[in-house]
């Protein structure tokens, strides 16, 4: 691996914990004004501070995100479908020459093992892991999950074990039981885990906690930050988790104390 990709590697993954904590608002690629990010700029500058790394499309990434931020940008370059269509028909929506000029420290794009169009975005895959390996450049594969498809952890490890052997740099994928078989399945390739729908933070900061244990780098969360009604105290708590191995009842106390813009304690 060349220094520039280990380089950029580094930037995301923190050497001194070797695990991440991602901030993922790239939902308004096929979900439209996600509620939460309808303004995207007021919601997630204020989350910047806590977060690793910003998992973001170009878009976004220049209406909304001050060009001064020291952030890495995980840049999501996939695409060509909406939540009214078959989800698993993207494209690469992205070339490797703006990620370049966006300074992107990885390019990501979903596949979707079992879904219609597997092949199509497995060939997605394969072409950003070429194209990043020739300027340096780490590709994360997103394992995205069908309606259909259940997610535990044979058929996640088959998702991910794919993605690996494709060659992806890193691998994002959901929390199940049995989640260090999906770890084991991807040798030395960092996994992140995603937080999925929005669910009750106890349960989003538990499942943290539950997947570092087993073998996460850390998390790429969203909507279970920024749909919070502390969206500061929970991205606080998560990164807590992941760096400082902190307990479900620390974390808990970190999400609950008040910050500017919270709904909660008021």
């Amino acid at each position: 691996m060349d220094w520039g990709m280990k380089n950029r590697l580094s930037r995301i993954i923190n050497p001194r914990s070797g695990r991440c904590v991602m901030l993922a608002v790239d939902h308004g690629y096929f979900q439209g004004p996600t509620t939460g990010l309808e303004n995207l700029g007021k919601t997630v500058n204020p989350l910047l501070l806590y977060a690793d790394a910003l998992m973001i499309t170009r878009g976004a990434l220049r209406n909304w995100i001050p060009p001064t931020t020291d952030k890495p940008i995980v840049l999501r370059v996939s695409g060509g479908q909406s939540i009214l269509k078959e989800l698993s028909n993207e494209i690469i929506t992205t070339s490797i020459e703006d990620a370049i000029r966006i300074n992107a420290s990885a390019i990501t794009c979903s596949v979707y093992v079992g879904g219609e169009y597997e092949k199509q975005t497995i060939d997605n895959l394969s072409r950003l892991v070429n194209e990043g390996e020739a300027y340096g450049i780490p590709v994360l594969a997103v394992t995205a999950v069908g309606k259909e498809l259940v997610r535990d952890a044979r058929y996640l490890g088959l998702a991910c074990r794919i993605c690996v052997e494709v060659g992806a740099h890193m691998v994002k994928t959901y929390y199940c039981k049995d989640f260090p078989e999906v770890v084991e399945a991807c040798g030395n390739i960092p996994v992140v885990i995603a937080g999925g729908k929005k669910i009750e933070e106890k349960a989003a900061l538990e499942m943290a906690v539950n997947a570092t244990k087993d073998g996460a780098a850390g998390v790429d969360m969203g909507r279970n930050i920024f749909q919070s009604d502390n969206p500061v105290g929970m991205i606080k708590a998560v990164k807590a988790i992941v760096h400082e191995n902190a307990t479900l009842s620390e974390a808990l106390d970190i999400y609950r104390t008040p910050h500017e813009g919270s709904r909660i304690l008021q």
